[in-house]
């Protein structure tokens, strides 16, 4: 099958093959005929395989539909809206839709916080068809009068569960009845919990419901290794397990730890540098390029950092500060295996916790080994050699 077949156009069809997608995966195959259809969708499981083209394709064809680039004006108001929870998933987001909507004309905004917003508010002067960005700054050029909903056709919430868990349910629910009523939606979320419960039961009328393959199922691509360890070790074991040649994430759950643990590398010569929520969005995109682009090997991030880093080649995942649930590993464990490529997940824990890890991992449904380790035995050493 290919996306001709689905109901894709050829300037989106020529710019997918440019992306790389040359074929669609399993969950664009599902969501794209319903989108184009006009059917509202929920999407269950988060990103890991394939999940912006999946509603970025059929979002731009259902603009053109709609006129699209033909009678484009200045000061158009926005028909497309994709709500995300952080700054650099809206950023993500926007670099795979935006050359797709380029290919027929549109044009597409980020709008988010933490920078200033004259460049965005230029954009909506100049006239965009799809905005993409976080709650926070969409409510505020709203309020400022900046910003006019009421001709968005098509709504897309990213990741819905982590925006609900981040406090946003209320402004994304005042955001959505800004726009057009009886428009489309789409919606996706590892979870249904009561915050998304809420909104589908809202927004969504009578939904195509699909499963994301994706980082709430255990993926087959995953390895997942806990190494029981003395906490003096912890610093030596992580630096032997990043002296490789792939890329490796590693998380940490403070700020100060995660700079600390880049510039503890950095000495011991290990290109590596750090993402966190004290770095300006500059900072925090350019050391992300750095990692996608391969001039550093190892970034060390905290969790809410870590939402937008979507590099399809992370192929080790370490664990510096165990996760407190379940859902936090599977978001972790996420970043690596993408695309069905291969990925293993290290835990670093003292050996008190591992009844804890074990309830984690259960929850999680994944099966784990677990192993005593000290700097450079055994099982440090084959994990140094993936």
């Amino acid at each position: 099958m290919t996306f001709a077949d689905l109901g894709l156009g050829e300037n989106i069809v020529r710019e997918l093959g440019l992306l790389g997608a040359s074929a669609p995966f399993p969950i664009q195959a599902a969501t794209i005929p319903d989108v184009l259809a006009g059917r509202d969708v929920l999407g269950r499981g988060k990103t890991g395989s394939g999940k912006t083209i999946a509603f970025g394709a059929p979002l731009v064809e259902k603009l053109l539909e709609n006129n699209g680039a033909k009678d484009r004006k200045m000061a158009r108001k926005p028909r497309a809206l994709i709500l995300a929870p952080t700054r650099e998933l809206a950023l993500q987001i926007d670099r795979t839709i935006q050359p797709i909507a380029r290919s027929v004309g549109l044009f597409t905004t980020q709008i988010y916080g933490g920078v200033p917003q004259y460049r965005q508010v230029s954009a909506l002067q100049r006239g965009v068809d799809i905005i993409i960005g976080t709650a926070g700054r969409i409510e505020d050029l709203i309020e400022q009068g900046r910003l006019d909903l009421s001709e968005v056709i098509v709504t897309v919430l990213d990741e819905a569960d982590y925006m609900c868990d981040l406090g946003f349910l209320e402004p994304v629910q005042r955001i959505l009845r800004q726009t057009k009523k009886g428009g489309q939606k789409l919606l996706f979320s590892a979870t249904l919990d009561k915050g998304v419960a809420q909104l589908v039961k809202e927004f969504l009328t009578n939904p195509a419901v699909h499963e994301v393959a994706g980082e709430d199922q255990a993926s087959s691509t995953i390895d997942h290794r806990v190494l029981m360890i003395e906490h003096r070790d912890k610093s030596a074991i992580i630096g032997q397990l990043v002296d490789r040649q792939g890329k490796t994430l590693i998380f940490s759950r403070t700020r100060a730890y995660a700079e600390q643990l880049a510039d503890q590398l950095e000495d011991a010569g290990v290109k590596a540098t750090s993402l966190h929520g004290d770095l300006n969005q500059a900072r925090r995109t350019r050391n992300l390029a750095m990692l996608t682009s391969g001039r550093v090997n190892v970034l060390v991030a905290t969790d809410v950092a870590a939402r937008g880093i979507h590099v399809d080649d992370i192929d080790l995942v370490i664990q510096a500060d165990a996760p407190d649930e379940y859902k936090t590993y599977l978001h972790r464990a996420g970043r690596t295996g993408r695309a069905g490529k291969n990925g293993t997940v290290v835990t670093l824990i003292p050996k008190q916790r591992r009844r804890r890890m074990d309830e984690l991992l259960g929850r999680a449904e994944i099966e784990a080994s677990f192993d005593s380790a000290t700097p450079g035995d055994s099982a440090v050493r084959e994990l140094a050699n993936i």
